[in-house]
């Protein structure tokens, strides 16, 4: 291949690696708007966003090693200018430290109920009294959130339905989760946390970098409406088993849960689960089909049209 096909050919691969990350980002984008203007999040503050968010980014992971973040190397990297970065740095103050994403001290607390046999009565969470002995629910927010009082996220665990008082004052386990309501910032900061780490995850394995990060997926999109909900009873028992397993796991070796913990560096590690439901609109296709002899084989009839297959390969995992 001469010099000119070679460039063409290298002009080309990277057109198609650009269309595919348009597409790409399209269906995220799409998927991330619907819920932005569900929330009354108009294009213009997006776009506010969107600047602040490529700043941050240039400063903080594209900086030349042994040098200072500058504005100019920023504004190449974004295509903004160099006043819109200024700007951002100026109204952000924060445009060259990192930001960390501390974990709701309520699931904290939950998680803790959960697999800290000091809390449990038997193989299950026991049953607590808000102040009183080395078992409380005082005791397990000290050990779980800190200095959070108790009394305040009781009174957040009560409210969103994960924890009920009972008659004698005891507090018990309702669920094995804490799960904001629909409407709460709480669930908002689960957007805020989980998912830049899907994100980061993909684009960790889209480098090529070692050890790969696990990704997986099975879906299949030709199921009844009526398998549904056994669909999500098996995967939500599944799914907490493999949480509730790692949870332990990971407590066992993070220094704030287990201080005897010894070891050098600092990680956050963990694994998301989250399950796929979507209704499937399209039209289905006609198939033709010959008609069946008494004994059901095909016979040499004229053919016939039935509906009612989705055009769709039916082993489509992923």
């Amino acid at each position: 291949m001469d010099s000119l096909g070679y460039f063409s050919h290298m002009d080309g691969a990277a057109s198609h690696l650009s269309a595919a990350l348009n597409q790409a980002v399209l269906r995220v984008l799409r998927a991330l708007v619907k819920m932005l203007v569900r929330h009354g999040l108009a294009f213009p503050a997006f776009m506010e966003l969107a600047k602040h968010a490529y700043v941050d980014v240039a400063l903080n992971e594209f900086a030349i090693p042994g040098r200072k973040p500058s504005v100019s190397r920023a504004a190449l990297l974004t295509g903004l200018t160099r006043k819109d970065v200024q700007r951002v740095v100026d109204e952000a103050g924060a445009g060259f430290d990192e930001t960390v994403l501390h974990e709701n001290r309520a699931a904290r607390v939950v998680a803790g109920w959960l697999r800290d046999r000091d809390f449990h009565s038997g193989d299950a969470p026991a049953a607590l009294l808000l102040y009183g002995d080395d078992a409380s629910f005082s005791t397990l927010v000290r050990r779980y959130s800190g200095d959070m009082p108790p009394r305040a996220v009781l009174d957040e665990l009560i409210r969103v339905g994960t924890v009920k008082r009972d008659d004698d004052g005891r507090l018990r386990l309702q669920t094995r989760g804490y799960i904001p309501r629909a409407s709460d910032a709480a669930k908002l900061d689960i957007l805020a946390a989980d998912v830049p780490y899907l994100i980061s995850a993909i684009d960790h394995n889209l480098q090529g970098l070692e050890p790969s990060r696990f990704q997986r997926k099975v879906m299949y999109d030709n199921l009844p409406v009526e398998v549904m909900h056994e669909f999500r009873a098996l995967s939500a028992r599944l799914s907490q088993e493999v949480i509730e397993r790692l949870d332990a796991w990971l407590a066992d070796h993070d220094r704030d849960a287990n201080p005897a913990v010894t070891g050098e560096g600092r990680m956050r590690a963990g694994l998301g689960i989250f399950a796929i439901e979507e209704e499937l609109l399209f039209a289905v296709e006609e198939e033709i089909q010959l008609p069946a002899d008494e004994t059901g084989g095909r016979s040499g009839g004229a053919p016939r049209r039935v509906r009612g297959r989705l055009s769709i390969d039916r082993g489509n995992r992923k």
